[in-house]
């Protein structure tokens, strides 16, 4: 007999009555939880108040105040951890123990039950996390060695300052040369912060944003929700953006800015409109939007007066007529066809192309989206630079990248690949104590930075996020003048689109020859 046989031939165990599951279990299971130090915690309560998803209580045990987890939402923000005076708390991973399985991983299980519980769509934030290549990470950077010199960007200067717009091959097809210069945007840095409406963060955050934005010398992205009255003084650092809702349009708005951004698509959620719950549009966003309060904000997936070239050309114009002749920006997600897109946008009168990839970072979208849908930016963007310069029009039109940037080497990399200037967005919210918990359709964002509930907004202090996205800023800023200088590069406009100084590592001959670069040794 074998051992098999053996046990199943035993008498059968007598079983009770089966326990009764309701419908939403098994559902949603955090995948973090807070273990606590009781020899160094003094019960003062400060974890269960700065918890916003209601995932640390305070109970009595043997006379003593102590806190306990509800185990029920823990979603690793840290918060708690960072306020707690006595450093007595730690997250730790609680991830569901699962015999282990190629295809039938723990995350896909926990979706599955999460969407049989509750029968709705699995909403998230940040960007794309599937497994595929970070082409970032399989490029790297030359280096002078004996017969090129590098420079010192300590002892020597090196030129940052990059115009985005719409240029010409000779100054001499410039009539008017005064109106010309005027008509490009100049930035110290080649660094923009990424489109962040007002409602899918705070006005706060957007502050601090412009703020940093006129200290630096950059530019800073409003997104679709409009601009609030406090910002008006910082317009001309602001690329205002004209979404399928037209929220916050009029004739004052169109003269506010410094530019204008037209939203077609967006890198977390290519194809799919935005949608801001009602219970976030609060007073402020209610009169920014010009919208109800407590009313859902949805922009349509397309903008329905384009269905072709000609239909965004004419939206193009228009936008240029009512805010007097401004440079506009057309953002698209990045999809296989992005550069035969790209010639069409710059065709049409665009005078900046914003590229957002894959991995862009977004407020809410729906987690199969998120992670199935649009290509990685890097092979976009070299597709794109690629195309409008083979067709000879690559000077009517600057380039944005965005989706996913990291750190420096990630912006000068972008660079390389064609791009004039680099947009981040979810570094920036790090900078600010994000922890990327992917709640931030919740409104219970923890660090305050994407709700605008008035008691939880109030803990993102406005000096406080200036200085840290400040010296962010100044940190990635002197990195990259450092790589310029190993390559004995002196001046951005050497670095943009020079492609010599990159090679790729483990990448095939296909991934290669997109990109435009050699492989390492070669």
């Amino acid at each position: 007999m074998t051992p098999v046989e053996a046990f199943s031939s035993k008498t059968p165990a007598k079983t009770s009555t089966p326990a009764a599951l309701p419908p939403s279990l098994p559902g949603l299971r955090p995948l973090f939880r807070p273990i606590f130090d009781m020899e160094r915690c003094d019960g003062c309560g400060i974890c269960a108040g700065e918890c916003s998803f209601n995932e640390i209580r305070m109970e009595t045990r043997g006379g003593h105040r102590v806190p306990a987890a509800n185990c029920r939402s823990c979603g690793a923000c840290h918060r708690c951890e960072y306020t707690c005076p006595r450093g007595a708390i730690s997250i730790v991973e609680n991830k569901m123990a699962m015999r282990p399985h190629a295809l039938w991983q723990s995350d896909t299980v926990h979706r599955i039950h999460l969407q049989a519980a509750s029968g709705s769509v699995a909403l998230t934030g940040m960007g794309g996390e599937m497994g595929g290549p970070i082409y970032w990470d399989s490029i790297l950077f030359n280096a002078c060695q004996v017969t090129n010199p590098s420079i010192d960007p300590q002892r020597e200067p090196m030129e940052t300052v990059t115009y985005l717009g719409r240029k010409v091959h000779s100054i001499k097809e410039v009539p008017e040369p005064g109106r010309f210069r005027n008509s490009l945007i100049k930035l110290n840095i080649p660094l923009v912060f990424a489109p962040m409406s007002y409602g899918s963060i705070n006005l706060n955050l957007q502050l601090a944003l412009a703020r940093v934005s006129r200290k630096k010398g950059m530019l800073w992205y409003s997104g679709e929700g409009g601009l609030h009255r406090e910002l008006y003084p910082y317009g001309d650092f602001a690329v205002l953006q004209v979404a399928s809702g037209r929220f916050g349009v009029s004739p004052e708005y169109l003269n506010a800015g410094r530019a204008y951004q037209i939203k077609i698509g967006q890198g977390a959620k290519p194809g799919i409109g935005g949608h801001l719950p009602g219970e976030k549009v609060l007073e402020g966003i209610s009169e920014t939007r010009m919208i109800p309060p407590g009313s859902d904000a949805i922009s349509p997936a397309p903008q329905h007066d384009i269905y072709s070239i000609e239909d965004l050309r004419l939206l193009i114009y228009a936008i240029k007529e009512a805010s007097g002749y401004k440079p506009v920006c057309v953002k698209i997600a990045a999809v296989h066809n992005a550069a035969a897109i790209a010639s069409g946008i710059v065709r049409a009168g665009a005078d900046m192309l914003y590229l957002d990839g894959y991995r862009g970072g977004t407020g809410a979208t729906p987690a199969i989206v998120r992670d199935h849908v649009g290509i990685p930016l890097e092979l976009a963007l070299a597709a794109v630079d690629q195309r409008l310069r083979d067709e000879n029009i690559r000077h009517r039109a600057s380039i944005v990248a965005a989706g996913g940037i990291r750190s420096s080497a990630d912006v000068m990399k972008a660079i390389a690949l064609g791009a004039d200037a680099v947009a981040i967005g979810t570094a920036a919210l790090m900078a600010c104590g994000c922890h990327g918990c992917q709640r931030c359709n919740s409104g219970k964002c923890p660090w305050g930075i994407t709700t605008n509930d008035p008691e939880l907004a109030g803990r993102l202090d406005v000096d406080w996020a200036e200085e840290r996205i400040g010296n962010l800023v100044s940190g990635w800023h002197h990195e990259m003048q450092e790589i310029m200088g190993l390559n004995g590069i002196y001046d951005i406009g050497s670095f943009r689109g020079n492609r010599l100084i990159l090679r790729g590592v483990g990448l095939n001959d296909r991934e290669l020859s997109i990109l435009g670069i050699n492989h390492a040794g070669e």
